[in-house]
């Protein structure tokens, strides 16, 4: 049954301070959001939003989407989530992924090796912990001497995979309770449900969506361009857009990074898939866009939303836009 899904939104929103969105949270489910996302890269963290989250509203699902497989030890990324689970209890979704060497080496010191091996590993230590099981011995790129959590929640947190491709897609299925992808367009979704391939009940199908709220086309490039560039980069994202056919719209993007000019890489990417990658238009027209992403097999739509000028910094505006682009 192809039911309406849980519709989030990724904390914090830019220009505003992290204290400053309790009002935002505690409205949220007023606008039709059920969930709070939060992400980690270089920035703020993923658990601490979400514990705030938590003390501000008892009626919104907590979630990361993601936490990288190599940054934290196994043990405490079960502990940040059985903690968050006490307070929230039945209403946190732990995202896990392999992330970006740029997340994990570059910035941690921490090498990039095996990440599809690593997720799995996390993903299998984490199941099987937040259930309450002692876990030790030897996984295949770490080894446990000996873990049990003190306590195991009431409801243990599930725990969804950062995916992009079909052989991590289905290994968040087969081995955690589901996947999260991202940075795609609402016509690429059928082939990330085919991958996925048939789904059990109670699994998660996570899409985030990018959605600049304005219709100022200028502004939106100016605004978008940077990131995407960047981040269409990343190997693990390269092989995804080849995957999904835009390995030949990016080629002249790939070949500017690589030869260093990464402005000019930004410049060269076609507004078109700025487009397909970044929902924008009127908050309204974002929304019609945005709805588009629910294809049979999702179960929850995660909103990352960059703010146009005007809005940023503004609590009230904010929850006026969010308004908008929520589901009605």
């Amino acid at each position: 049954m192809n039911r309406a899904p849980s519709w989030g939104v990724t904390l914090p929103l830019p220009g505003i301070p992290l204290a400053a969105h309790r009002h935002i949270v505690e409205r949220m489910p007023d606008l039709g959001f059920s969930d709070v996302w939060t992400a980690e890269g270089g920035g703020y963290d993923a658990f601490t939003p979400l514990a705030l989250a938590a003390a501000w509203s008892s009626r919104v699902r907590l979630a990361t989407g993601i936490v990288p497989a190599q940054t934290r030890g196994p043990a405490v990324l079960a502990q940040h989530a059985a903690t968050l689970a006490e307070v929230a209890p039945g209403r946190v979704l732990l995202g896990v992924g392999s992330s970006v060497p740029a997340h994990v080496s570059d910035i941690n010191g921490i090498p990039f090796t095996e990440p599809f091996k690593r997720t799995r590993d996390v993903v299998r230590f984490l199941k099987r912990a937040l259930s309450g099981e002692y876990v030790t011995g030897p996984f295949d790129t770490f080894e446990i001497t000996g873990y049990r959590l003190p306590w195991v929640p009431v409801e243990p947190p599930k725990v969804i995979v950062g995916a992009l491709r079909p052989g991590m897609l289905r290994m968040g299925f087969e081995e955690g309770d589901g996947a999260i992808s991202n940075l795609l367009s609402a016509s690429d979704v059928p082939r990330i449900v085919e991958a996925v391939g048939p789904q059990p009940p109670g699994k998660e199908l996570v899409v985030k969506v990018f959605v600049c709220p304005s219709d100022d086309p200028d502004f939106v490039r100016r605004a978008t361009r940077p990131f995407l560039a960047w981040i269409l980069n990343r190997e693990p994202y390269r092989r995804f857009q080849e995957w999904l056919g835009r390995g030949e719209a990016l080629a002249e993007v790939h070949r500017l990074w690589d030869a260093g000019d990464t402005e000019g890489a930004a410049r060269a990417l076609p507004g078109e898939v700025v487009d397909e990658l970044f929902v924008n238009g009127t908050p309204e027209e974002c929304r019609e866009r945005i709805a588009r992403f629910h294809r049979p097999g999702v179960t929850s739509l995660q909103l990352y939303v960059s703010l146009p000028p005007g809005v940023a910094g503004d609590p009230e505006a904010v929850l006026r836009v969010l308004g908008q682009l929520g589901p009605r």
